[in-house]
């Protein structure tokens, strides 16, 4: 990887960004992290060299930040919580570029936010570029055979999520015996889990994968001990996930617990 020597992270929730930061400072690179209200951990504060929290649709104080900062590359990490993101107050040059849009998922969003850094002369890079062991591995994760009625899921379930995300609607999808349950649209994952078990009961099979459309620079999918947690309280049978491009957060103990529960889960 290139030489960095000052990183601006634009921060969502979730532990990625401090990841990332405590990285970058280990690298020895002056981190400048912008975060938002009622997203970011206000606690980042003291894993960076300079920190600003925003509304979100602040564009133009958010590059004036970066800029103030001397900073040369960026790099998104975190989770936006996307009802909320619907109640944003965008400045002009955030209006403008929304309404210059055809569409406005996520990928096509973030794909004009970091049209409009490079315009300013950032580099984005993908935050897993500094910590790739994030990545999940390819093959089966947990330490069972999976049974072939919850591999024939997996392997339906993974084209159609792919599909569906080539519309840039969502990540996830909860199919079971052959039949789709649940698509994640605007409630994110952790919703769309509890939505398809109350639907179809127990047994369900979730599957997670990169849109084909996105930019993975700017957003991976990714799962941790909360996303088990989940799938184990609501009885699923198994998870499947993308080899390579899935940012599988406290593998160890999010495996282990899968391992105790019975829970499959396997990388695509």
């Amino acid at each position: 990887m290139e030489t960095i020597s000052r990183l601006g992270i634009i921060a969502g929730g979730g532990q990625f960004p401090k990841l990332i930061a405590e990285e970058a400072k280990r690298q020895n690179m002056f981190v400048a992290i912008c975060g938002f209200h009622h997203n970011t951990d206000e606690n980042l504060a003291s894993a960076c060299d300079s920190f600003q929290m925003l509304a979100l649709g602040q564009l133009s104080k958010l590059i004036d930040f970066y800029k103030k900062n001397s900073i040369t590359h960026i790099c998104f990490a975190g989770t936006i919580n996307k009802p909320k993101a619907l109640d944003i107050r965008p400045d002009l040059r955030a209006a403008k570029l929304i309404f210059s849009l055809k569409t406005k998922g996520d990928d096509a969003l973030l794909r004009a936010i970091l049209n409009e850094f490079e315009k300013e002369g950032f580099t984005c890079i993908s935050a897993a570029k500094l910590l790739p062991s994030l990545k999940s591995p390819q093959g089966v994760l947990t330490n069972r055979k999976i049974p072939l009625e919850i591999l024939d899921d997996m392997h339906y379930g993974f084209p159609i999520a792919k599909s569906m995300g080539s519309y840039d609607i969502g990540q996830c999808l909860v199919v079971k015996q052959g039949m789709v349950i649940a698509v994640e649209c605007l409630e994110g994952t952790d919703a769309t889990l509890k939505r398809a078990a109350s639907l179809a009961g127990k047994d369900c099979v979730a599957i997670k994968v990169v849109k084909p459309i996105q930019d993975e620079r700017i957003d991976l999918p990714s799962i941790g001990l909360k996303t088990i947690e989940n799938l184990i309280e609501y009885n699923y049978a198994g998870l499947a996930i993308e080899a390579d491009k899935t940012l599988f957060f406290d593998r160890e103990e999010a495996l282990d617990l899968a391992n105790k529960h019975k829970l499959h889960i396997i990388a695509l």
